[in-house]
């Protein structure tokens, strides 16, 4: 096992009992980024909500995070967070520079990962993650951060 797969493990035993028995949905995210943000050093996490709005229309909406400021909406297959929703599927970006469209809500941002939640069958938030360094995410992140997620439910 890797030195990223033990601390990965772990962090998926903290976050199971962090959440247990609480079924505020922010509540848990908020301790989701906090958690997932202190134990990887990553840059930037956090959640975007899926919300419909005065129209009807759905976007993903800030949720919960840690790190600065980040973009407050992005719309249904915009950047790596609205690709992730549109497909329904982790993506993993080594290189945001290189991802057509990509959202730069910092320009410290270098790679970043996108999870998406689900409620039953439907996209309800994703959880992204941004790394100041070049390549940082793959497999492992998403095998465990998928794992991590479903504790959402």
């Amino acid at each position: 096992m890797t030195d990223k797969e033990i601390k990965y493990t772990q962090l998926l035993k903290e976050a199971a009992a962090l959440l247990d028995g609480e079924s505020d949905l922010i509540a848990n995210m908020a301790n989701l980024a906090a958690l997932i943000h202190e134990t990887m050093g990553f840059w930037w996490t956090g959640f975007y909500i899926v919300r419909a709005d005065k129209d009807g229309t759905e976007q993903l909406v800030l949720g919960p995070f840690q790190g600065p400021i980040a973009c407050t909406r992005i719309a249904f297959g915009r950047g790596v967070c609205g690709a992730s929703w549109q497909r329904r599927e982790t993506v993993v970006v080594p290189d945001v520079e290189k991802f057509p469209g990509h959202i730069a809500c910092s320009s410290e941002s270098r790679s970043e990962i996108v999870v998406p939640v689900f409620n039953g069958n439907k996209v309800s938030a994703v959880l992204d993650i941004d790394s100041q360094y070049l390549n940082t995410f793959d497999e492992t992140d998403a095998r465990y951060l998928e794992q991590i997620v479903k504790l959402l439910n």
